[in-house]
């Protein structure tokens, strides 16, 4: 969260502020200018943010993975093009730019979850009731090192 506090200027450190009528939160003491989608895939956006959580649910709730043409008929956008877009902007956000790569020994295993299917007798990659999982871990020693998943 940003602000846990309340809102605190960037550039003096003070916490008074006004609003204008565009929701920018200018500081009342040094006069910086800020937003609170500043920074965030939802700046400057013209959509309302529900819109966004709307879709952001539908594209974790995907099992076999967000499209866009998916996602431009569940959205009723009018063209692909729009879909592709807000698709890439959100993968993009959900990528962790920062985390560092496993290195040394590493150890990589799968496993499918998911309930029992029942009637076709499918196992494993077969089933479509169940999600493959994918997991590698560093090697140290007997100790476990960083995960990914």
């Amino acid at each position: 969260m940003r602000w846990p506090n309340g809102y605190v200027c960037k550039k003096c450190s003070r916490t008074k502020y006004w609003l204008t009528q565009e929701k920018i939160i200018h500081c009342s003491v040094c006069g910086y200018e800020t937003a609170v989608t500043r920074g965030t895939i939802f700046h400057k956006t013209r959509k309302p943010l529900l819109l966004w959580f709307h879709i952001m649910w539908w594209v974790v709730a995907q099992k076999t993975g967000a499209i866009a043409n998916n996602l431009k008929d569940f959205m009723g956008f009018g063209s692909y093009e729009t879909a592709w877009v807000w698709l890439h902007k959100l993968r993009r956000a959900m990528v962790r730019p920062l985390i560092d790569k496993l290195s040394g020994e590493i150890e990589v295993d799968e496993t499918f979850i998911g309930g029992i299917e029942t009637g076709n007798g499918s196992q494993g990659r077969g089933a479509e009731t169940k999600v493959l999982v994918v997991v590698a871990v560093e090697c140290k020693g007997k100790q476990i090192g960083r995960v990914r998943f």
